[in-house]
């Protein structure tokens, strides 16, 4: 069972990826792309548990999700 993160994931189509972009705005440099919403969005999860392994083994810290970090 994968862990179960709760950080704002921001998705949009990018046209000169050709792909949709999924940003993790809580975690600095963390992001995904993929050609489907679907995948960005497994991408991010996947990215976002490399992003959080990396911070402990090098000792930095992590945040905790804030929730919803924009508004429309």
């Amino acid at each position: 069972m994968k862990p179960e993160y709760r950080y704002e994931i921001i998705m949009y189509w990018s046209e000169a990826d050709q792909a949709f972009i999924a940003e993790v705005p809580e975690l600095p440099g963390c992001a995904a792309d993929g050609p489907t919403y679907r995948a960005a969005l497994e991408n991010a999860e996947a990215v976002i548990a490399e992003w959080i392994e990396t911070a402990r083994e090098l000792g930095r810290e992590i945040p905790l999700p804030r929730g919803r970090l924009l508004y429309a």
